[in-house]
């Protein structure tokens, strides 16, 4: 097992009647699909209401501090908090001597203390819990998570503050800066005869919905600035962005959509494909195959809002899910005995296989011939018809070479 990477702690008042309801939420989301094939301890959620004795007291504590664990427990390297605003809370709050009062002082102290290691994402449930309340003026200075409303075609209260709350800690884990995570959008411009109207609409769907979020877009037609070398600026944008393909007819086609998918994946960066059938396409391609895809279908003649969120949301966690797996590889250098030669950020294949050996390659870290090359990508597993396929490729570069794929479950399974 590894050190913990990431520990969500979710704060509410026994009476406020939504506080479960919601916590419960995040518990289900973050243990969902999209999570569950990183190594255990990758991210957890814990939820705190009640206190030791009755529910006027604060809750338990959090170990979020750099007091040692028990037994030799390791600290988890973040700790995203997460009260969830009530009136019930508010309330406990008033008054100086109040237990409530200073568990929230107590914790603002530790994330002042400690921010690149803990942070504050406050939520509300009811409306009036930060009006004129010591509770509103104890989380003032940070922005909430879901703090406008969701889209009422698109989304569900419980979409939005999930979101949001993957947003943010990607952002805050990932880099030193914190940059605002960018959806790529690659799309075509061209369509087949008698669907130009139906591409340009979901082609514009898609960019109001995520204007509509805290996410920011690059689109080459706004994007990309007079004077730029803008064969250099799609590259460099594909490479450190979330892409999300608009996959309509004739898009597997299109010369710069392939090549933006491949940097894409080269990068290990995530990729989620809009599905969005016309009348079929011509051929498919390879490169865009072995990637998530959600299928945009439409109502009533116009293009589904709600799947065009669906597939940006599972993009947000995708962007988590690497930040995650990113650090599962930096907490690993103490276990040497894995042996692992490629910490792939998505399950290999033979693009993303040939990338990796020609750069450890170039930089002389490739395992010494007649050991095996194991590869550690993310549940679920590939096949035994994909893997024969990918030492296949690799048999050619180095003939005799032995390639030992392998997920957290698998790895575990081998007492890893």
């Amino acid at each position: 097992m590894l050190p913990p990477v990431l520990e969500i702690y979710v704060i509410w008042h026994p009476r406020d009647a939504e506080g479960l309801n919601v916590a419960e939420q995040f518990v289900q989301h973050f243990h969902g699909t999209p999570f569950t094939g990183l190594i255990g301890g990758a991210v957890e959620v814990f939820i705190r209401s009640e206190g030791w004795c009755s529910s006027d007291d604060a809750p338990r504590p959090i170990p979020a501090t750099n007091t040692p664990l028990p037994n030799k427990l390791d600290q988890a390297k973040f700790t995203a908090i997460v009260p969830l605003m009530g009136t019930e809370m508010a309330a406990a709050a008033e008054g100086n001597s109040s237990p409530w009062k200073n568990y929230i002082e107590q914790l603002i102290y530790a994330q002042s203390e400690m921010p690149q290691r803990m942070r504050m994402f406050p939520c509300l449930i009811d409306q009036g819990a930060t009006d004129g309340t010591v509770l509103g003026r104890l989380l003032e200075p940070y922005q909430r998570i879901a703090a406008s409303l969701p889209e009422t075609e698109g989304e569900t209260d419980m979409t939005l503050r999930c979101r949001d709350l993957a947003q943010g800690i990607a952002q805050w884990i990932s880099s030193p800066d914190h940059q605002r995570l960018t959806v790529f959008i690659s799309h075509t411009k061209h369509a087949s005869p008698g669907d130009e109207e139906d591409t340009t609409t979901l082609v514009e769907l898609v960019r109001a919905v995520i204007r509509n979020t805290h996410l920011k877009e690059f689109f080459d037609t706004s994007d990309l600035q007079p004077g730029t070398d803008w064969d250099e600026e799609l590259r460099s944008k594909a490479s450190t962005s979330a892409l999300l393909g608009i996959r309509t007819d004739l898009y597997p086609s299109r010369e710069w959509c392939q090549r933006e998918i491949r940097i894409a994946k080269q990068q290990g960066m995530p990729v989620i494909i809009i599905d969005a059938p016309g009348k079929g396409e011509e051929r498919g391609s390879f490169l865009m195959d072995h990637v998530p895809r959600i299928p945009v279908r439409k109502e009533h003649g116009s293009w589904n809002k709600k799947d065009v969120y669906q597939a940006l949301n599972l993009l947000v966690d995708e962007c988590l899910k690497r930040a995650l797996w990113i650090h599962q590889k930096e907490l690993s250098t103490t276990r040497t005995d894995l042996g692992i030669a490629w910490w792939a950020p998505h399950a290999p294949e033979p693009l993303t296989l040939v990338h990796w050996f020609e750069s450890v390659k170039r930089a002389g870290t490739l395992p010494p011939d007649g050991s095996d090359l194991r590869v550690l990508h993310p549940d679920p597993p590939l096949g035994p018809d994909e893997i024969l396929v990918l030492e296949q490729v690799l048999s050619l570069a180095r003939p005799g070479a032995k390639l030992d794929v392998m997920t957290p479950r698998l790895l575990a399974s081998r007492g890893g």
